[in-house]
């Protein structure tokens, strides 16, 4: 990540007023690694997967952090065929952000609109979710109602996916 995208998505939180609380930690890169890492941060903690599909859409989906990512499930519910992870390098071009810091913030780097974006249901329902500022050495809660200000600002449209069968939203 450049510092000018950190610079850039906290000049966005500062002029939509967002404020959002930060925590500073060894880097992580799995959900499992975070989890003995205690942040103190209020919020639902997340997973983050940027997904391609076989047509080569990209699709960065964010999951409650206890949630099991089923790549069979998940292309039903976003109208898509069959998922993979996304490379390092497609990530990096696509979110400029690097594995372990894979987060919807970095949403702000997708200038090219290249990217859906879905929000596991139980997550846009949270008060605040816990996510990485595009770097894995720090994490921050941000409230669910400016996430989805944020994406708006960014027009980058939220899918809500109920995981729980429901389909989407």
């Amino acid at each position: 990540m450049a510092q000018s995208d950190r610079a850039r998505l906290d000049a966005l939180l500062d002029r939509l007023g967002i404020s959002v609380l930060h925590a500073l930690h060894p880097p992580v890169f799995t959900v499992e690694e975070a989890a003995v890492q205690p942040h103190g941060l209020p919020g639902a903690e997340t997973k983050n997967l940027l997904l391609k599909d076989a047509k080569g859409g990209l699709f960065l989906v964010t999951l409650r952090a206890d949630r099991r990512a089923d790549l069979k499930a998940l292309p039903a519910l976003l109208g898509a065929r069959r998922f993979s992870f996304a490379s390092a390098e497609t990530l990096l071009s696509a979110l400029g952000v690097t594995p372990g810091a894979v987060t919807p913030l970095a949403m702000v780097n997708d200038t090219d609109h290249a990217v859906s974006f879905a929000l596991d249901r139980s997550l846009a329902e949270a008060e605040r979710i816990v996510c990485h500022p595009l770097v894995n050495t720090e994490s921050v809660s941000i409230a669910t109602a400016d996430l989805m200000r944020l994406m708006a600002e960014l027009g980058a449209p939220v899918r809500v996916i109920d995981l729980d069968g429901g389909g989407p939203a």
